[in-house]
């Protein structure tokens, strides 16, 4: 029947397989606890972990009817590249698969963070909302940030009014939570990374911040089509037919765009709001970058700063992340990687290999081209959008946001029933990841018994969940009782933000995960009909995700009954989706009536004390090999080649630069680059990724050349510097 798991038996090569990874788990956690336990480090840096400064950036405040409002866009700098002279290196682990062979190998494109900050002109109120190319914001990240913010602002930038959104790439690093559970698959927190994603953050809301111009806001909206598909669509089919008869699709197709010019009409920016998950890089991907919509990014900010370097100019195109819970960009769908037959079924498994052979496909010959597709026509939706918004958003700044114990919230389905939110914890086909990437074992979606050997497993090595925590859950069978797990620290949290910010018309819900198709619209129309009878009609109501904490996803109740991927990892249990309604119905009702100072603050997060925690080798710094410097040529270029010198300034916050020179003509550029440009790829031995027994690193560096004119060259990095070969 489905849903049910088949009771199968294994063969001798799995149950020493299982052994071993029973074994890593528990050789894992009793590391961690005991480099915590011993180990306080300098926090040194461990690998280069830096930024490049873009330049100073635009503002602006509107003219007209109204209060007029502030804006600002800056580009901040890139938060990882690679390596640099003078820091320590290690193995990188990337944050989104939960793949422990997912080592970043080099960079195919810089990772950004971009911040925008409205004000009103002639009063204090004022928003950020910042978004950042990494796999989530963690609750650290938030904690931190908000606290350098308030060193140097005071009371300005605020846990109400400042909204961090991760654009949800997974080909960022990991290692940036303070909760247990993340720690396995990131091998602990990893300062450096932290470090990184903080200041980067700050750095963006600083610059943005000195920048402050009047200007006005546009609002558009429209249809972006052959860039996703519902990964999840037997659980989408759960839901009420009456429901889905209202949607002419089984995702959300709209895109919604904000654009900024000054007064004078100067282009400025934009941010886009649009469902997809950023996949288009599966997991066998080890070079480090901002998937299908940061490739939007980086065409609408090269074709609005033209003749400016990747990272460069004053124009500031953020793509944020929506609700893209059960929405894949891997347009041609699942399919059996063994026999090429589709998978397209509710516990997608294949006839031979099961589930870890069911994987999706994206519209290109290979994962880069599947990426440039998406981007690409992200970028041409939002570029007509662009130009064509003319509805102008006007109106009073407001805030709204409340810390909440998520594990316990009552919630009222009607004026007779009232159910509760549970401690947080993972079913068993959260362990089956998704056809954009799948899990190992024999673990399978849509599993709602559990699995006797691995129900063992569990209650050995972490402890059996309670009663009322496996009831509160049902029909989920319980995998990890993260809610239950303390040790070193809490696996998972309960204190989560529930924030909405309103810009005149438009009014931001800043949601903590990854809400599916059915779930974010229940929550916009539910906050919308709640402006409404409040005396605010007519707002234009989004939803930012992977907001400020990370809570992994939210299904409808109808898609947790069935208990596929993304309701196993539901993780407050069956009601999470009507407490977070009325949480944010509550906040919206606040912003309507003018309360928003009457709102309870709530209980606040932990900021646990954990100064580093990683296992991650620690290397010694970098040097040259013996008798070279950096910057030698450690093969000499055969004559018909023509010499390209790139530099890089010893400096946490600059790029790389590429120049080509013809040897008889020194001086004359022949081209310029950096190694942010989309064509420019940097990476290490794919399947042998930088030694740690090195204490230099050799890097084939390819430019694959946007038209078949221009030169394709090839150099090798040691250090910091390269001397490099460009063949004519």
């Amino acid at each position: 029947m489905a849903g049910k798991r088949s009771r199968c038996s294994f063969s001798r090569l799995e149950l020493i397989l299982i052994v071993c990874l029973v074994l890593m788990i528990s050789l894992t956690v009793a590391l961690l606890v005991l480099h915590f336990l011993t180990r306080n480090t300098n926090g040194k840096c461990s690998y280069r972990s830096a930024v490049l400064q873009g330049c100073p950036g635009q503002d602006f405040s509107d003219r007209g009817t109204g209060g007029g409002l502030q804006v600002t866009a800056e580009l901040s700098p890139p938060l990882f590249p690679v390596t640099h002279r003078n820091a320590q290196r290690a193995p990188l682990l990337q944050m989104g698969y939960a793949n422990p062979e997912q080592v970043g190998g080099g960079l195919l494109s810089r990772l950004y963070s971009r911040a925008f900050i409205v004000a009103e002109p002639q009063g204090s109120r004022r928003v950020v909302f910042v978004s950042a190319d990494i796999g989530m914001v963690s609750q650290r990240v938030r904690l931190e940030v908000l606290k350098q913010l308030r060193s140097k602002y005071g009371e300005l930038y605020r846990q109400d009014n400042v909204i961090l959104s991760g654009t949800h790439t997974h080909s960022g690093p990991g290692g940036y939570f303070q909760y247990t559970l993340f720690w396995i698959t990131s091998r602990g927190l990893v300062q450096p990374t932290l470090k990184s994603i903080v200041n980067g953050i700050v750095k963006s809301i600083d610059i943005a911040h000195e920048n402050m111009k009047k200007g006005r806001l546009f609002i558009n909206r429209g249809t972006v089509e052959n860039s996703q598909i519902n990964r999840s669509p037997f659980s989408y089919l759960a839901n009420p037919q009456s429901e889905r008869n209202r949607y002419s699709s089984n995702t959300d197709k709209e895109m919604v765009l904000l654009k900024m010019v000054d007064v004078e009409g100067h282009e400025l920016g934009l941010i886009s709001w649009f469902a997809v998950h950023p996949v288009s890089m599966n997991n066998s991907n080890h070079l480090v970058n901002s998937d299908n919509v940061g490739y939007a990014s980086y065409l609408f900010e090269q074709e609005k700063n033209k003749g400016m370097l990747p990272g460069e100019g004053p124009f500031v195109a953020a793509f944020a992340s929506s609700n893209l819970g059960d929405v894949s960009p891997n347009t041609r769908g699942p399919f059996c990687a063994n026999t090429g037959e589709s998978c397209d079924n509710p516990q997608s498994t294949c006839p031979v290999g099961g589930a870890s052979m069911c994987m999706a496909k994206g519209p290109g010959k290979d994962m880069f081209e599947s990426t440039r597709i998406i981007g690409q026509n992200i970028y041409l939706k939002a570029k007509e959008l662009y130009e064509k918004a003319s509805q102008e958003v006007t109106g009073p700044l407001s805030s709204a946001h409340q810390w909440v114990n998520m594990s316990n919230v009552s919630v009222e389905l009607n004026a007779t029933h009232t159910v509760r939110t549970c401690k947080p914890a993972l079913g068993h086909s959260f362990a089956a990841g998704t056809i954009d990437g799948v899990g190992a074992l024999n673990f399978t979606q849509g599993s709602v018994e559990g699995d006797p050997f691995w129900d063992q497993i569990r209650d050995q090595l972490l402890g059996e969940p309670s009663n009322e925590t496996k009831a509160c859950h049902q029909p989920k069978p319980i995998l990890f009782n993260t809610g239950e797990m303390t040790w070193p620290h809490p696996w998972h949290p309960d204190i989560v933000d529930v924030q909405i910010v309103a810009i005149g018309s438009l009014a931001i819900l800043a949601v903590p995960g990854e809400f599916t198709t059915m779930s974010g619209r229940r929550l916009r129309e539910a906050v919308q009909r709640e402006f409404d009878s409040h005396g605010s009609p007519g707002m234009n109501v989004v939803i930012a995700g992977l907001c400020n904490v990370y809570t992994h996803y939210i299904a409808t109740y109808e898609e947790y009954q069935l208990q596929r991927y993304e309701a196993a990892s539901t993780i407050y249990g069956p009601h999470t989706l009507s407490a977070y309604i009325q949480l944010y119905r509550g906040l919206a009702k606040a912003i309507a009536l003018n309360g928003t100072q009457e709102l309870s603050p709530g209980p606040e997060p932990p900021f646990f004390n954990v100064t580093s925690l990683t296992l991650l080798p620690s290397l010694s710094v970098e040097s040259a090999p013996a008798g070279k410097t950096f910057g030698d040529v450690l093969e000499e270029v055969r004559p018909e080649y023509r010499e390209v010198r790139a530099s890089g300034k010893n400096h946490l916050t600059e790029e790389t630069q590429l120049q080509g020179k013809d040897k008889t003509s020194q001086g004359v550029n022949l081209c310029t680059s950096n190694d942010n440009q989309q064509h420019s790829r940097g990476s290490s031995d794919q399947k042998n990724p930088p030694r740690a027994s090195r204490n230099h690193l050799e890097l084939e560096r390819t430019h694959k050349s946007p038209d078949t004119k221009s030169p394709v060259y090839s150099f090798r990095e040691g250090g910091h510097l390269w001397s490099c070969d460009l063949k004519c």
